[in-house]
């Protein structure tokens, strides 16, 4: 329900251990869907992440993400061969499109059909897709379903919540929620929001963050990837994973944190 991401990471020097390490605490905690991508530090993210999974490749689901200006069927399956190679595995649990791009998405899915068919990726998945393009992937494949949709999701922004989290639960789409504290712009405690959040907080003896991963995985098809690089924060978010909001604390969160209207445009980052 709860992973870590790997965006924005720091890959240098000391920081870098400190990533590795609480990545590590991570997994020990039971966040064990570890999500990069090509993209990250220019591959830097991705040989940080091997360095996390290099002695325990067995007990992470490892996700990452090829770029879209790479995606071509060669261009994909080159990208794939690069990750694999700094990572420093031999299959991925899920590969995904980072976001919809020139390339033609029938090249790009049958690339990644050919991936999970050669035994290189597990399931296959995109990310930053609406509906319409969830529906276009989906016509191009042939013997494997999408997976995965990996989008922005968060109380400041809750529009995938209209078209495109029903459409997911009735096609068996895991959707994975990036920066669900807002990438910064977590509620300030003084705002409206934040006070509604404290409250909750207060009254469960947890802390507004995990409050709003309880809102955020209340869906039986949404998990969460916040990214953590210091051992409070890993324990913190582990530790939403066994927060049940009830109804009533549900609903003023929604009153306190609206959805927008429907038509909105999918939130991307």
């Amino acid at each position: 329900m709860i992973g870590q991401g790997t965006w924005n990471v720091e890959v240098r020097g000391r920081a870098a251990d400190r990533a590795v390490a609480a990545l590590g605490l991570g997994i020990d905690l039971g966040l064990t869907h570890v999500d990069t991508a090509e993209m990250y530090g220019d591959g830097a993210a991705e040989r940080l992440v091997g360095r996390v999974v290099a002695a325990r490749r067995g007990d992470v689901f490892l996700a990452t993400k090829v770029l879209p200006q790479h995606a071509s069927f060669a261009g994909t399956v080159r990208a794939c061969e690069a990750s694999l190679a700094r990572l420093g595995v031999d299959r991925l649990d899920l590969y995904m499109i980072h976001w919809p791009g020139r390339h033609p998405i029938a090249d790009t899915m049958a690339a990644l059909e050919h991936l999970a068919d050669t035994g290189k990726v597990r399931y296959l998945g995109v990310s930053n897709f609406d509906v319409p393009e969830l529906e276009d992937a989906q016509r191009a494949l042939r013997t494997h379903p999408i997976a995965a949709n990996q989008v922005l999701y968060h109380l400041g922004d809750r529009g995938m919540e209209n078209r495109l989290l029903p459409y997911c639960a009735r096609e068996g789409i895991t959707v994975v929620a990036y920066s669900p504290f807002g990438s910064g712009a977590f509620p300030h405690p003084a705002s409206a929001g934040g006070r509604v959040l404290a409250g909750i907080a207060a009254r469960r003896q947890v802390t507004p963050r995990q409050v709003a991963l309880a809102f955020l995985t209340r869906h039986p098809s949404v998990v969460a990837i916040p990214k953590a690089t210091t051992a409070e924060h890993v324990r913190e978010n582990a530790a939403a994973a066994d927060l049940r909001l009830t109804a009533a604390e549900i609903a003023i969160i929604d009153q306190a944190f609206p959805c927008p209207p429907d038509g909105a445009a999918l939130g991307m980052i």
